[in-house]
């Protein structure tokens, strides 16, 4: 069964979505994008569906087809002071901030969200796997959050971010356990398992 294009009908509708919820260290990234209502393509799903070549495939044909899209990070240091989830819903809150024309209906992935400037909205799990909007903000999220830790690890490359992302692979935390943390780490994560300490 292929995406739908909207939830609404007939009403401007935003599909948001976020990247790098349960990494350890970099940014919460998130997108929102507004489709034309007859915006198809054949690759577009839930983007942890798709390759890093499908993904980067698809970034520029989402961008260029899209009615108006926004992408924004939120910083380690606050998603320390506020948490992840809300720093999660913060980053959709500014990606949609973003968009030149102002949706009349935000469809977010996931079962969280605080309402945005009284504009009605509809959380919808594994929304990115049934919608386009919501595919193409995972999409945006993603490829944006991969590039922004592909070039952080230039500067700290004993963490591999190139690779995982900073994502907590066994890799990233041998690595923590070896070199300590970095300014980009999330304190308020369990960086190390209880074996490492």
């Amino acid at each position: 069964m292929g995406l739908k294009i909207s939830y609404l009908k007939y009403v401007i509708e935003a599909g948001t979505d976020e990247a790098g919820r349960g990494c350890l260290a970099g940014p919460v990234v998130a997108a929102a994008v507004i489709l034309p209502i007859n915006f198809n393509h054949p690759l577009l799903n839930d983007s942890k569906q798709l390759t890093h070549k499908q993904r980067e495939l698809l970034r520029p044909i989402i961008e260029n087809n899209a009615i108006a899209f926004g992408i924004a990070s939120v910083f380690e240091t606050e998603i320390d002071q506020i948490n992840i989830l809300q720093a999660s819903i913060l980053a959709m809150h500014k990606a949609i901030d973003q968009l030149q024309i102002k949706p009349e209906h935000i469809i977010v992935d996931g079962n969280k969200f605080n309402s945005y400037k009284n504009i009605p909205h509809t959380t919808i799990v594994k929304g990115d796997a049934k919608f386009m909007s919501i595919a193409a903000a995972s999409v945006l999220a993603k490829t944006y959050r991969d590039t922004y830790m592909e070039n952080l690890h230039n500067s700290f490359p004993a963490y591999n971010w190139e690779k995982n992302k900073g994502y907590p692979t066994k890799e990233h935390r041998t690595a923590i356990a070896s070199f300590g943390i970095t300014e980009h780490h999330r304190k308020s994560f369990k960086l190390l398992p209880d074996q490492f300490i």
